[in-house]
């Protein structure tokens, strides 16, 4: 099934020069949605995948559909403030700008295998904090997937995992 439609494309959206991927076609469309979620983590079915870590928000959206699927635990990370319980952080940069992420501080046991995952990668910074959180509580990183990737901005060279993104741009 090719995907590629179902992504929308909207330019100057945050700011002028952005091209923003929209993924709500695909996730409006129950079948299409199902088999992107799949692609997503049908690289990681034999890893014994313990806990799902998704990256606010978008990455909520796939991420629990995706540990449903791995009979797997979810973890949020979640913008600084936003978790109710004690947290650690880390500082990322964005595209356009940076920001701080948070995990809860119990949320792996030392040793569990982990998935991360998020919509879209653009400069990993994001996801490369979101690795740092995770290597602190000493969860073992098995693999991470988007469902795109923004090839031109190379974040995949700041990950020092196995990346699986299903859609290239």
């Amino acid at each position: 099934m090719d995907l590629a439609p179902f992504i929308r494309h909207i330019p100057d959206f945050p700011k002028p020069g952005v091209i923003f991927r929209d993924i709500t076609p695909l996730l409006a469309d129950a079948k299409v949605f199902d088999y992107a979620v799949d692609k997503m983590v049908e690289p990681f079915l034999d890893m014994k995948i313990q806990k799902v870590v998704a990256i606010e928000a978008r990455g909520f959206i796939l991420g629990t559909m995706a540990a449903n699927k791995l009979k797997a635990g979810f973890v949020p990370i979640r913008k600084k403030g936003k978790l109710p319980f004690k947290t650690d952080s880390e500082e990322c940069s964005l595209e356009y700008g940076s920001a701080i992420i948070e995990i809860h501080v119990d949320a792996f046991k030392e040793g569990e295998h982990v998935l991360l995952l998020d919509d879209v990668l653009a400069t990993g910074g994001t996801m490369a904090a979101t690795c740092r959180l995770v290597e602190r509580q000493k969860a073992i990183i098995k693999g991470i997937s988007f469902l795109c990737e923004l090839d031109s901005l190379k974040g995949k060279d700041v990950l020092k995992y196995p990346v699986n993104s299903v859609l290239h741009f």
